[in-house]
This record gives structure tokens, sequence and C-alpha cells, in this order.
């Protein structure tokens, strides 16, 4: 079975649903891709997406947080109008360089391997919060862009911390083999999954992660612990939580595969 528990050296992860996920690193307060909003059909440019799910938390529920660490803001499964609404109350939102521009003062746009430092709360130093490549689509950056936009992953290190990686929405395994090359072995990763199609885009392949290659994403980070987001929740999602535990199980990385907390 996959673990629902962390050991005591891992930071503990709560999922809520879709892309949406909360943790604490270095004394700050975490946040992936806010989407609160609840279920029914979202329009997007030539058509629409269906959520299926409501989220385990409302962001009233959340306590504080110091950062949102957003993929890309322009589709609602990554940010919802809650989610919006949502980042006018927290400091710093890390996203794409494009939503830098459009998120307001609040918003920093990070471009692939560009970094921030944050002060850590409790005096112990900084925690580095690095943009790194991601593609919403197979094939060329050129080709994928302009169907599906701009968006970013993060890696987060700091003296004495384990190093942690959020995917955001990619589909590809080249970002993640330059990803390792910099900063593997990775103790944590993100990995947003689901393996969301569409027929008309790129003939129906996925334009994120399919659980066989976030297994093995998994293999080539030489991730310690893995915990996937995006897979549930929206009916676009052709691959869930079954797939994935199939999946890590065919690798040999069961044991290293944590759904998570849900509240």
């Amino acid at each position: 079975m996959a673990r629902t528990g962390t050991s005591p050296e891992q930071i503990p992860v709560r999922v809520f649903g879709g892309p949406t996920a909360l943790f604490s690193y270095g004394g700050l307060r975490f946040l992936t891709d806010p989407t609160f909003d609840a279920p029914g059909d979202y329009p997007i440019p030539g058509g629409r997406l269906t959520k299926t799910a409501p989220s385990s938390a409302a962001p009233a529920d959340l306590g504080p947080v110091d950062v949102v660490l957003l993929s890309h803001d322009e589709h609602p499964d990554n940010l919802d109008t809650s989610g919006r609404a949502l980042l006018a109350d927290v400091p710093l939102t890390l996203t794409t360089p494009g939503g830098g521009e459009r998120l307001g003062e609040r918003a920093t746009g990070l471009a692939d391997w560009e970094s921030v430092e944050l002060d850590r709360p409790d005096g112990g130093g900084t925690v580095t919060v690095t943009g790194v490549p991601a593609l919403h689509g197979p094939g060329a950056r050129e080709d994928i862009e302009p169907l599906t936009g701009q968006v970013v992953g993060f890696v987060l290190t700091g003296e004495g911390l384990p190093t942690l990686y959020v995917s955001g929405d990619n589909a590809s395994l080249e970002p993640v083999r330059q990803i390792a090359e910099r900063f593997g072995p990775v103790d944590t990763a993100v990995l947003f999954a689901g393996a969301p199609r569409f027929p008309i885009l790129f003939g129906g392949a996925p334009i994120v992660l399919d659980s066989a290659r976030a297994a093995e994403a998994a293999t080539i980070l030489g991730a310690r612990r893995v915990v996937p987001v995006h897979y549930d929740s929206w009916a676009h999602f052709t691959e869930g939580r079954d797939e994935l535990v199939a999946a890590f199980t065919e690798a040999g990385l069961i044991d290293r595969l944590d759904l998570g907390t849900r509240d």
C-alpha cells in the first residue's frame, strides 16, 4: 500500500484535491496552485473544464500562508476565483514571468533557474526558491507554449533543509533530467500527475505527467519521497490514485509514494 504518513525527517504535506497542497519549509508555509471553488463547469478558450469534487478545505481553514507557488495563472484548474482572492492576503506569489506581470505587485515571476532568497522566521538563514523548467505538453517549448501557456516548477533548498521539488504542470521528462543534474537527489518531489488529455491538443497526449512517467521522474530525481497532486477532482484528469499506485508498484517504488495527509 502507498504510505499516508511520513517518517520523522519528512515534512508533512497536506493535499486538498487537484493541484493544491500546503507544507511548511524552513518555518515558512507554502501553498501550491490554490483551487477552492465548488464543482461545476469553468470556461476556457474554446471549451470548458469540469470540476467533479470539492476541495477538502476552504481558504479560511488554512491558517496563514507565506508563499504561493503557482505553476501558472491562466487555467482555472490551477488558479480559480477563490484562489485569486486568496492571493490578496498572501505576502508573496512566485509564478511564471508572465504571471508575475499579470498578478500585480505581490507576485514575482521566475525565469528558468532564477532564484529568490526568503528569510526564515526562526532566524536560521534563508530559503532559496529556484524556478525550474516545465513544459505543459509533449514536444518542444516553441510548439507547446502558444497552445497551453508558460509554466514553471520550483526547487526549495536551504541550510540543513531537505531538497524539495514542486513540478507544476509539467509533461516532459527532459526538464526533470535537467533538474536532477543540478539538484538531485531530491528528498521530496511534489509531482503534478493525472495525465490530463484533450483530443484537440497534441493528438490527445497527456499535457501533464501520466502515472508511469511520474514513477520514471521519481527514478531520475532519486526522490526519497513522492507526493502526487493534480490527479483528482477534474474530469479531464484521466489517471487517478489507482493508476499511480500501480505504476509505482511496477517500478519498484511503492515505498516512496506518499499520498499526503487529507483533511
